[in-house]
C-alpha cells in the first residue's frame, strides 16, 4: 500500500520553542578518522567522525527519559521511518524499554510500527513525498511519534505529519529526529525532540546511508568526495 503526497510547502514552520535543545556541532568540528575506530572496507571514503557512536547512545538515553516524562501515562505510538531511522529507532526503544522496566507503571509504555518515506533521490532532499508500508486507518485514535534519522531541508515531515493529523485520525502526532542540519535550503520545519543540529554536510553512518552504502558503520560521519565517487549511481547526483 502506497500513498503519494505532493503538497506545496510553506516557507516557515513553527519552532517548537519548548522542546529541550539539541546539542549543536559546531560547523568546523570533526573528529579525526585516526582516532577512532573505522570499518576497514570504508578506508579513504570518509572526511572526518562528526558523532562518536557513544555520544549518540548516550543522547538518546536523555531524550527518551525526555519523550518518557511527557508522555506519562499515556501508550506512545511509535513510527519508526525506515530505513534511515532503524538504529536510532533501536535504541530509543530499548531507552524507553529500560525506563519504564524499572519504573512502577500499569500501562503499556509503547506500541510501533515501520512506515517508509521517499523523498532522496542520491544526495538530494525532494518536494514529493510516498508512503508505503502502513494502513493509516490503523493510527485513529493513536498519539503518534515519528522517529526519523535526519531532519535536512524539512520539506518530507512538513508535508507528512500534516497528512497524518489530516487523514488518520491521530489522537496527536508529533517527531523525534536524531539530527536536524543547518542548511539554507530548510523550511523551518522543528522537531519536537532532536538530539543534535549538524553543519550543512553530507553525513552517513548510523545507518543513514549513501546509495545503501555505510550504514553498517557505528559513527556518525562527513562522507569523502572518494565516498562519493565511489558508490555514486550511474547518472545518479553529486554533491
Amino acid at each position: 500500500m502506497a500513498a503519494n503526497i505532493s503538497a506545496e510547502v510553506p516557507t516557515t514552520m513553527d519552532p517548537k520553542l519548548d522542546r529541550e535543545p539539541p546539542i549543536e556541532i559546531p560547523d568546523d568540528f570533526g573528529y579525526s578518522v585516526e582516532s577512532l575506530l573505522i570499518p576497514s572496507h570504508y578506508n579513504g571514503m570518509v572526511e572526518s567522525v562528526m558523532i562518536p557512536h557513544g555520544l549518540i547512545i548516550d543522547r538518546i538515553e536523555r531524550l527518551a527519559r525526555k519523550i518518557r516524562t511527557d508522555y506519562d501515562g499515556v501508550t506512545v505510538h511509535l513510527l519508526c521511518v525506515l530505513k534511515g531511522g532503524s538504529a536510532f529507532f533501536q535504541d530509543i526503544v530499548e531507552a524507553l524499554r529500560a525506563i519504564h522496566r524499572l519504573g512502577n507503571q500499569s500501562y503499556i509504555p509503547f506500541t510501533f510500527d515501520f512506515i517508509r518515506v521517499k523523498s532522496y533521490a542520491g544526495t538530494q532532499s525532494t518536494g514529493n513525498v510516498q508512503i508505503t508500508g502502513i494502513d493509516m486507518s490503523t493510527l485513529a485514535g493513536k498519539h503518534c511519534l515519528l522517529v526519523e534519522d535526519i531532519i535536512d531541508s524539512g520539506k518530507t515531515m512538513s508535508v507528512l505529519v500534516p497528512h497524518i493529523q489530516q487523514t488518520a485520525g491521530v489522537a496527536s502526532v508529533k517527531v523525534a529526529s536524531l539530527l536536524e542540519k543547518r542548511t539554507p535550503k530548510s523550511v523551518g520545519f522543528k522537531a519536537d525532540y532532536c538530539g543534535f543540529t549538524i553543519p550543512d554536510k553530507f553525513i552517513v553512518g548510523y545507518c543513514m546511508d549513501y546509495n545503501e552504502a555505510f550504514r553498517d558503520m557505528g559513527h556518525i560521519c562527513v562522507i569523502s568526495e572518494d565516498g562519493i565517487k565511489e558508490y555514486a549511481e550511474e547518472g545518479g547526483d553529486e554533491v
